[in-house]
């Protein structure tokens, strides 16, 4: 357990800074309150944190044999992604408008950890910084996971939280609009390195 502090300190900062999950929570916190995207939360708090575990115990491998199946799910990430961001750009701060609008569901945040870039990127930087091959990997995977299931729950709920303050704040619907639209441009910068990585391939 001597990677422990380590890990901690990768996973708080990982967490807690702008990315596709938190960016998405935040907007949902904005457009459809607390109450109408918990399942988004648990989502994020539950998915996350098992697909580390598919990833530490085989799915890794899986990826390594077949490197084109990996880019394939990366350009599908991408594709969702611009989807996602579109959709936070367009969404109207109209009330009438915004209840026949829907947030992710619980099942939508789990599989979208899977399309997410950062995702990939803090899954697969932990196993292989903080796993040793001559201690048991088992018990190295199952930390990892807890670690990272104990510190989704903050983070996560950090941000919606902070996109349903700004809820009650953005009155004016100019404003909410526009809060929106940056919100969908930071999604998209979001995927830059993916992007560049997939053109220099």
């Amino acid at each position: 357990m001597d990677f422990l502090p380590a890990l901690l300190m990768f996973t708080v900062v990982a967490a807690f800074t702008p990315g596709p999950n938190n960016i998405m929570i935040m907007a949902s916190g904005l457009n459809f309150g607390l109450r109408r995207s918990v399942p988004h939360l648990f989502g994020i708090c539950l998915g996350f944190p098992l697909m580390v575990m598919a990833l530490g115990f085989g799915a890794g491998a899986l990826f390594a044999q077949f490197p084109n199946l990996h880019k394939i799910i990366k350009v599908l990430g991408i594709c969702y992604l611009v989807y996602l961001a579109w959709g936070i750009a367009t969404a109207s701060p109209d009330a009438s408008v915004k209840s026949r609008s829907q947030p992710l569901s619980f099942f939508q945040a789990v599989l979208f950890q899977w399309v997410n870039p950062k995702a990939w990127i803090m899954a697969t930087s932990a196993i292989a910084t903080y796993t040793s091959v001559g201690e048991n990997l088992t018990i190295q995977i199952i930390t990892i996971v807890l670690v990272f299931f104990l510190m989704s729950w903050p983070s996560a709920g950090t941000w919606l939280l902070f996109g349903t303050v700004i809820q009650r704040i953005l009155k004016n619907p100019i404003h909410h609009r526009v809060f929106n639209v940056v919100m969908a441009i930071l999604l998209l910068a979001s995927m830059y390195g993916v992007v560049v990585e997939l053109i220099s391939r």
